[in-house]
């Protein structure tokens, strides 16, 4: 199972898109989604700031402020999901 954690904050617009791009990208895929606002992680807003959104696959960084379903379809086929 490939782990997907989506990193965000309230009222970013970026953020919505990229959450209608993930759900597309794991539509049908066996992924486990997380989604963790990182206002509510000191460390995560430190090491993150104004980036988001991000997301992570496995634990690594795939993107951040703009994400591509297709290419984050691609990274989860390549994970085995």
């Amino acid at each position: 199972m490939v782990t997907l954690t989506f990193l965000t904050r309230a009222d970013c617009h970026l953020c919505e898109t990229a959450r209608d791009a993930i759900a597309e990208a794991v539509a049908g895929r066996d992924v486990s989604v997380s989604e963790i606002d990182i206002d509510t992680d000191d460390d995560l807003a430190g090491q993150y700031g104004w980036d988001v959104p991000v997301v992570l696959l496995n634990g690594r960084q795939h993107s951040f402020h703009r994400v591509d379903s297709d290419r984050l379809s691609k990274a989860i086929e390549a994970l085995g999901a």
